[in-house]
């Protein structure tokens, strides 16, 4: 009989430091912070996890940078990382990502190109040139900026300007444009080291006029509110948002580049198979179509439009919508798997000149 006791109780011991185990192990999620992560927290991380069950610790400072340095490291903390597709395809390139199983995420309504073998689309973005609305005028007025080759006008347009800072998704490609280099060939010219160069001295030209070189979307955001600069480069929905708080802030999609945001998984992720289950629930439509009521950020999956309950006006302001597409550079995940190392190398040494 005492044997039995102490079985019991060594079984029931066992099983309590198993659930304890369990439930000290949530899912840590590493996004971004200011709107963004807010409007992913409300239309997505908090709903996801109560309707599954799965636990989150929610991080901000999202960086494949620092994911690929957990992984090289062999202290791997961060389960799901919200990163840029082209981080996502130059962390893949490296090896620092776990492949997505698709057994268990389901993307069959996704579009075809905001998914890869190791990133999950979470919402489409346009990077524009944004402009203080009382010095330029609101979009689409006579005398606003239309183009990046007015964005580096100082001369047509004078004022002080803000760009991006420590990565170089999206700060290249606008240059190229700006110096002549046609949307449809702005890839080709960036894939030789001449290419690179070009655009590098492109910025090198605006760069007395760069009062401010942005870190964060939330920096973006802030920079317009305060009227700190004329114009900056940045994330559409961040300059909506921007606006909803007051600032004078106008923006197009002419000449944009139409990215999306992504979830990545680093190799060795300490809880990977709830990840995967947490990545497959926050990929369903109903969450997704929550997402533009917070940010103007579209949905990846295709059913996401099919149950929004959000007004046609809003919809159509979205960058994935068919009128707006035309009108914009996707970005390539060839060229940043390939080229975004060296591109890098270059920015950063412009920007320590």
């Amino acid at each position: 009989m005492m044997n039995m006791k102490k079985l019991a109780m060594g079984t029931a011991l066992v099983l309590l430091m198993a659930g304890t185990a369990h439930a000290a192990d949530p899912v840590t999620v590493v996004s971004w912070g200011g709107s963004y992560g807010a409007a992913q927290d409300n239309a997505l991380f908090n709903d996801a996890s109560k309707n599954s069950g799965i636990e989150i610790v929610r991080e901000s400072g999202a960086s494949m940078s620092k994911a690929c340095l957990q992984v090289e490291s062999g202290a791997v903390t961060w389960d799901l990382v919200v990163t840029g597709s082209g981080g996502a395809a130059a962390a893949a390139a490296k090896g620092c990502l776990e492949k997505i199983d698709y057994n268990v995420v389901d993307v069959s309504d996704f579009y075809d190109n905001l998914y890869t073998d190791y990133c999950v689309g979470s919402d489409v973005f346009a990077t524009v040139m944004s402009w203080n609305t009382d010095k330029y005028g609101e979009p689409g007025s006579e005398g606003a900026p239309k183009s990046w080759a007015d964005f580096f006008d100082v001369k047509k347009f004078p004022g002080t300007r803000a760009y991006r800072a420590n990565n170089v998704d999206g700060a290249l490609e606008p240059a190229l444009m700006a110096d002549g280099v046609p949307a449809d060939k702005v890839y080709e010219v960036l894939s030789t080291r001449e290419g690179k160069e070009r655009a590098i001295n492109k910025i090198r030209e605006l760069k007395p006029h760069i009062a401010v070189f942005w870190g964060s979307g939330a920096q973006q955001a802030q920079l317009m509110k305060d009227a700190e600069v004329d114009m900056t480069t940045g994330w559409n929905g961040r300059f909506d948002n921007a606006k909803k708080d007051g600032a004078k802030v106008g923006y197009t999609f002419n000449q944009a580049l139409l990215d999306y945001d992504c979830f990545a998984m680093p190799k060795g992720a300490p809880n990977k198979d709830t990840a995967m289950k947490f990545l497959a629930e926050i990929s369903k439509p109903q969450y997704q179509a929550n997402l533009p009521f917070h940010i103007t950020y579209g949905p990846t999956n295709k059913k996401a439009y099919e149950v929004t309950t959000a007004p046609k006006e809003l919809i159509e302001a979205l960058p994935s919508h068919p009128k707006n597409v035309p009108l914009m550079l996707p970005v390539s995940l060839e060229f940043y798997a390939k080229h975004r190392a060296e591109a890098l190398e270059m920015y950063m040494e412009l920007l320590s000149e």
